[in-house]
């Protein structure tokens, strides 16, 4: 059912989006965001088939627009993080998609704030956040799907799902003929987001290297980058943003030359830069910080020296 706060508006078609409808191929077309897709905003992706058409991941803008250049039968999240669903409650007549390890998340807003893992005032203020700035409607009758699923909207025009996980449990990507939408392996140089209780180094990790053998001509990311235009320039930028796991690893290392607790190490920012001063950002730089020591001592790069301090072997 829709959030109390639900304007319970409709999505209107034919809406004109001007240069920010970047075509791409006949069949699909990118809905770019303010600022090339930056957040709260981001890059949506539409995909028009001759029976149906399917909106990937719609952002705050389409919202603010009231809608797409057409009618949308299928909404299709990449994951369940607040900027990726905010038009699911504006498309009532569409059918919901999302991968099955992220579904609980769009049915529910206790289910999305489990993603986060936030706490207390914390939480309290962002699950405001996402009903407010983001529109957050639960979607009860969304529908998962697992790796390799395909959408056929007709006419030869498929959605291929690519379970990419690491940013959440289900995270994906899609390819649809010679476009890949990368979702939020945004290919930036702050590097893969791996900091909430849904998240996963490991699984960033690996995925990472399951989308650089994703072979396409259009490489699309929600944020940022947005629209990035041949296999050359998408291997140059995403071994660069592989590169930030490691470059934060060895740092902490460095750090634990001698003994340090999970919250000194989270107090050092090895994620965020000093001048953010958002909330979550202790529980974030905890969280991150602990997996690269988990990762530390199964690797027998450092080790538990005293009870709750770590330090590297080196």
């Amino acid at each position: 059912m829709p959030s109390s706060n639900s304007k319970r508006t409709r999505a209107k078609n034919n809406v004109d989006w001007g240069d920010a409808h970047r075509r791409l191929t006949p069949q699909v077309s990118v809905l770019v965001g303010p600022e090339n897709g930056a957040y709260p905003s981001g890059n949506s992706l539409l995909i028009q088939g001759t029976e149906e058409s399917a909106l990937i991941d719609p952002s705050v803008t389409v919202v603010a627009k009231g809608g797409a250049p057409c009618g949308v039968d299928i909404i299709v999240n990449s994951h369940a993080h607040e900027d990726h669903v905010a038009g699911n409650g504006l498309f009532a007549n569409a059918r919901v998609h999302i991968h099955n390890d992220d579904l609980p998340a769009v049915q529910s807003i206790d289910g999305l704030m489990a993603v986060y893992g936030f706490t207390g005032e914390v939480e309290s203020n962002f699950r405001s956040t996402v009903v407010e700035e983001f529109s957050f409607e639960p979607r009860p009758d969304a529908e998962g799907f697992g790796d390799g699923h395909v959408f056929d909207l007709g006419g030869g025009v498929e959605i291929n799902a690519v379970h990419l996980p690491g940013h959440t449990r289900g995270h994906s990507g899609f390819v649809i003929d010679n476009v890949c939408f990368l979702s939020d392996i945004d290919l930036t140089g702050f590097g893969p987001y791996y900091g909430d209780t849904w998240s996963d180094l490991e699984q960033f990790d690996e995925s990472l290297t399951k989308a650089r053998e994703i072979e396409a001509d259009w490489y699309v990311t929600f944020h940022h980058k947005g629209v990035i235009e041949g296999r050359p320039l998408f291997l140059e930028l995403i071994d660069k943003y592989h590169a930030v796991i490691n470059d934060r690893h060895q740092r902490m290392l460095d750090f634990l030359a001698v003994p340090r607790s999970l919250d000194e190490m989270a107090s050092h920012r090895f994620v965020y830069r000093p001048k953010v001063t958002v909330p979550y950002v202790p529980m974030v730089e905890r969280r991150v910080a602990e997996m690269h020591v988990d990762r530390m001592l199964r690797r027998g790069e450092a080790s538990e020296v005293e009870s709750g301090m770590y330090m590297s072997a080196a």
